[in-house]
């Protein structure tokens, strides 16, 4: 497990993980966020509901929630802020990540640079 959390909540993101956590149809010990290849630019970002922790998961405790991290995803999240925002056409959780070099017009997918050993030594995120 990472000495540093790998991201963090706003408290719009908190309180929306919260609710919508509420209203599952199961217990749910947490939200699992990672990254998957896909979409033009590259990759998208994933979010489910988690039962129980998976082995080599870092675990996230922001605002009163838990957050599971993938592990294949962590250095692609090092240093991201999760926020949800809400305009006249649409509600999204929106990841602000350091890492993100690109996105898509459409908003689905990204390109993402995972941390580098250097810069993880030296302490990142940076």
């Amino acid at each position: 497990m990472s000495s540093f959390k790998v991201i963090t909540l706003t408290d719009r993101a908190a309180e929306r993980i919260k609710a919508i956590m509420a209203d599952a149809d199961r217990p749910i010990a947490g939200l699992r966020v990672g990254v998957k290849n896909g979409g033009c630019a590259g990759m998208s970002y994933t979010m489910e509901y988690a039962e129980a922790r998976n082995p080599g998961e870092d675990v996230i405790e922001d605002r009163g929630v838990t957050v599971f991290i993938d592990p294949k995803a962590v250095l692609f999240l090092l240093g991201t802020e999760m926020d949800f925002q809400t305009t006249k056409l649409s509600s999204q959780f929106v990841f602000n990540n350091p890492n993100q070099t690109s996105a898509c017009g459409c908003g689905e997918s990204v390109a993402i640079t995972p941390v580098s050993p250097d810069r993880l030594a030296a302490g990142a995120p940076a």
